[in-house]
């Protein structure tokens, strides 16, 4: 099976951070399998993909497989779900597992580096000076986090009004950056959400179980939402924001199915 993924995913970023940005499309290929299925844990990785009864490799001739029953069950169904073409775009959690297994295994620093770039100009740092309905939404949605942060994180960051870039105090940068997955599953989880909601601090909250997943989605979309009640739907901006949500809700299944 290993030619075979690997020409599926020929250009396809392993780096779920490139992943969440590009949204990258592959040339499609024909299905060629009857039956996806999850295998019993035994093997490389844990619970092995499984197509026609033959696991299947990575493009770096590694297991696909999950660390657990519930997520290779998952990939098994976006296998079986696609037709008579193998699209990853819509198959958000194999593409979640690729970069966990290929790209964060191997470079969880750097991963994790990239994480930490986010929390030092953090979305939620960044406050509306105007106008009062859109300073009112994002202390509603953005507050409870920011005080998490501080109490739990001991990541005391400071609000900025504004859009003009202000550093924030190392410690509060340390001490967030600490909070950060070494597992690579749960990493490859952060630094997606990370990248598709802008920031660092909700994908911290969110993998530490400070907030949920709509309540996550729902604040880092607060600007969006304000703008479009104002000036009325963006049908483009919509699509966008219902692809990148199935991202997110893979990275948010990998955080419920992987242990702390």
């Amino acid at each position: 099976m290993r030619d075979i993924f690997a020409e599926i995913y020929e250009n396809q970023p392993l780096d779920p951070m490139v992943s969440a940005r590009q949204g990258a499309r592959a040339s499609l290929r024909k299905r060629f399998y009857q039956h996806a299925s999850a295998g019993d844990g035994a093997g490389e990785g844990g619970f092995a993909i499984l197509l026609d009864g033959k696991p299947v490799k990575t493009s770096q001739r590694r297991a696909l497989a999950a660390p657990a029953r519930e997520l290779a069950d998952a990939i098994a169904r976006e296998w079986d779900a696609q037709e008579k073409v193998i699209d990853p775009a819509a198959m958000p959690l194999t593409r979640l597992a690729n970069a966990a297994i290929d790209a964060v295994a191997d470079h969880a620093g750097a991963v994790a580096d990239e994480v930490a770039k986010y929390l030092s100009s953090d979305l939620l740092c960044y406050r509306a000076e105007a106008p009062p309905g859109l300073v009112t939404l994002q202390a509603k949605h953005w507050d409870p986090v920011i005080a998490w942060a501080s109490d739990k994180l001991g990541a005391r960051v400071v609000l900025i009004e504004g859009i003009v870039f202000a550093a924030q105090p190392e410690e509060a940068i340390a001490a967030a950056r600490a909070a950060i997955p070494k597992d690579i599953w749960r990493l490859a989880a952060v630094a997606s959400i990370t990248t598709l909601t802008g920031s660092g601090l909700l994908a911290l909250a969110l993998a530490q179980g400070a907030i949920d997943a709509e309540a996550a989605w729902a604040a880092a979309h607060v600007d969006e939402d304000f703008q479009m009640d104002y000036w009325g739907r963006d049908d483009q901006a919509l699509a966008r924001r219902a692809f990148r949500h199935a991202d997110f809700e893979a990275a948010v299944r990998v955080l419920r199915h992987t242990a702390l």
